[in-house]
């Protein structure tokens, strides 16, 4: 087995790992708090390999290392210690619903400190103007399509003002096939265009077509290709290729792309000087899209690095968060109206790959992804699928305003229809994994 496959599978161990037990964790300190007997608390599932007791508690690793749970005495429907008066359904509904949200809660909470400890080291501070200025339109996309031009400066999308760029891509990536208002400035005149963004077959999100005007700072130089052997570095700003100034990456992208080979002019600045370079594309092998020309470099809008006290990176965390909860939601309502693909969801082999890749490009990326991972558990675990925990607070609502238990018949009879359910959704991300994997 190669290297790096087994990279991938032990950081996404680690992660996966970490992921089961903070949740967990949740759910046991709120059981213990409100003196609920906790049977058992397992790392994975299946046949148990080792552990230990304490207490009340057997604290197990099972055979098969992908999730784990907490066994409450009483936790389900027709259990023989239910009238246990240290059982969970003994206690009441509120006790339950905190005990149920208490593991996705522990998640958010991860995400939140992990992003707020990142920001209070380095912040990625992007210069940008009021509304965004477009500097890049791909040809035949749907920006160009709806007569967006290079340098007219979004005004307004939908009904944000003075939107961010992130505001733009939220609303960019969740409309495919879906009519976008948006207001541009050009020549000092307001104008109203529609923007209907494509469907993006290998992200499975909306694509419009246009890149935002930013200084591209060189993020990576892989070894042995064009760009390295040429002496770009990490840090270098792109200025112009061909005589073209580059303000996206975007561009650049697509004026190598079109030379079909031929050796390019790049210019770009490093530490205040110029260099002039002349660098060969290489065809490149790209996944899940046609081959391309390219230099080998990994490009990003520069940023001014700066720490956060503590106060100030805890909001920007929140904020972070907050935003990237709203693009799940989006995404996932964008799968149940066709308008996104469910075929970007990432499962086990696809979260193995992304943990191996964070984890090689260092520990500001893992923790990135750590964060990320653990925002996606939290929201995946409280939407309302029975089996999950957002099925368990939603039934506990349902009671709680019909002020009576629903009935065993019920209760075993949704809990069947959610396991089959996740069963289900197991087994596509699986597919969905290896479909990838095979091109």
């Amino acid at each position: 087995m190669p290297l790096i496959v087994l990279q991938n599978i032990w950081w996404a161990l680690v992660l996966i790992g970490v992921m089961i037990l903070i949740h967990e964790l949740g759910h046991y300190w709120a059981a213990r708090f409100f003196d609920v007997k906790v049977e058992t608390f397992s790392f994975g599932f299946g046949p148990r390999l080792f552990g230990f007791k304490k207490g009340d508690t057997d604290f197990r690793v099972a055979a098969i290392f992908f999730g784990g749970y907490v066994k409450m005495t009483g936790q389900e429907p027709g259990d023989e210690n239910a009238d246990d008066p240290r059982g969970f359904l003994a206690k009441p509904r509120w006790q339950r619903l905190i005990i149920s949200f208490a593991g996705p809660a522990m998640n958010l909470i991860l995400a939140v400190g992990i992003l707020t400890g990142l920001f209070m080291v380095r912040f990625p501070k992007i210069p940008s103007s009021p509304s965004p200025m477009i500097s890049f339109v791909m040809p035949d996309s749907a920006a160009a399509k709806a007569g967006v031009r290079e340098g007219d400066r979004i005004v307004q999308i939908e009904n944000t003002a003075n939107p961010t760029w992130e505001d733009i891509e939220m609303k960019e990536v969740a409309s495919a096939g879906h009519d976008l208002a948006v207001w541009i400035s050009r020549d000092g005149e307001r104008k109203r265009v529609t923007v209907t963004p494509i469907l993006d077959p290998k992200t499975g999100t909306g694509f419009a077509g246009w890149g935002e005007q930013n200084e591209i700072e060189v993020v990576a130089v892989p070894p042995d290709k064009p760009a390295a052997k040429a002496g770009i570095e990490p840090g270098d700003i792109m200025i112009s290729v061909n005589g073209e100034p580059i303000r996206s990456t975007p561009k650049l992208l697509n004026v190598i792309n079109i030379t079909g080979g031929k050796p390019v002019v790049l210019v770009y600045s490093r530490n205040g000087k110029q260099y002039t370079v002349t660098v060969t594309p290489v065809m490149t092998t790209m996944d899940g899209s046609a081959d391309r020309w390219m230099i080998g470099v990994n490009l990003a809008p520069r940023v001014e690095l700066v720490s956060l006290s503590f106060p100030q990176a805890l909001v920007e965390s929140v904020r972070y968060n907050a935003k990237n909860a709203t693009l799940i939601y989006q995404f996932l309502r964008g799968i149940l109206e066709r308008r996104m693909s469910p075929k970007s969801l990432e499962g086990p082999i696809g979260i193995a790959r992304l943990s191996g890749q964070a984890a090689r490009e260092g520990p500001t990326a893992y923790f990135a992804l750590t964060a990320m991972v653990s925002l996606n558990l939290a929201i995946f675990n409280l939407l309302p699928i029975p089996i999950l925990d957002g099925g368990v607070i939603l039934l506990l609502l349902v009671e709680m305003f019909m002020r009576r238990d629903l009935s065993l018949r019920v209760k075993e009879a949704v809990f069947k229809l959610g396991f089959v359910f996740l069963m289900a959704v197991v087994a596509f991300v699986l597919y969905n994994d290896i479909s990838k994997l095979a091109g």
